[in-house]
């Protein structure tokens, strides 16, 4: 599957402002592919289909997880902004006999992330964080800290997305938590130094 026709069947099950955004993505995807050794042409076509189900309806992506082994039940006791990204690799391979595993686990975890996520996983997950036209508090931060070291960022992404899913008294989907705990081992102490350095 290339770019052109993948952008052509996301472009037909997104709405405008949702497909913008896939095409921001993109271009964020490819730079940091660059920047960190990952496929560039990987994260171009896994960042294009990101988002392919974002918009199927609930009972559709419910039917979808409940008769496909590959997805676990777990998925149905979270919110279902976590089911389009596992949902979407599933329907991407289905229809159209896309079998690549590292775009499959890219689109797969680009909402929650997980243990041991590859760098272009981590590419995907990031370039959806920090396109240009996100703006939330936070954003700014990883923004920078995507310019150096990308677990960094990638830590600092998901520290702000589990103490944003806490304060609102909101579930955190197990892979999150693994993600957060697996980079924190090992750019902890790192981000807490970008911290001291950055605040004075």
């Amino acid at each position: 599957m290339d770019k052109e026709t993948a952008l052509s069947e996301v472009k037909k099950r997104l709405p405008e402002k949702r497909y913008a955004h896939t095409l921001r993505v993109m271009e964020c995807a490819v730079e940091l592919a660059k920047r960190y050794g990952a496929d560039p042409a990987k994260a171009e076509l896994a960042s294009a289909l990101h988002d392919i189900a974002k918009y199927f309806p609930e009972e559709e992506m419910r039917a979808i997880i409940q008769s496909r082994e590959t997805l676990p039940d777990l998925l149905l006791d979270y919110h279902p902004s976590v089911w389009h990204a596992p949902v979407g690799a599933i329907y991407i391979k289905e229809t159209f006999g896309l079998t690549d595993p590292d775009i499959l686990a890219a689109i797969t975890y680009h909402t929650t992330g997980r243990s041991g996520m590859s760098v272009l996983e981590k590419v995907v997950f990031l370039a959806d964080y920090i396109e240009p036209g996100r703006s939330f508090p936070g954003v700014d931060e990883v923004r920078e800290m995507a310019k150096e070291d990308l677990d960094l960022a990638v830590a600092q992404a998901l520290a702000n997305t589990v103490r944003f899913l806490v304060e609102n008294y909101s579930q955190v989907y197990p892979d999150t938590l693994s993600a957060y705990n697996d980079l924190i081992q090992v750019c902890g102490v790192r981000l807490k130094e970008w911290h001291k350095r950055t605040e004075v």
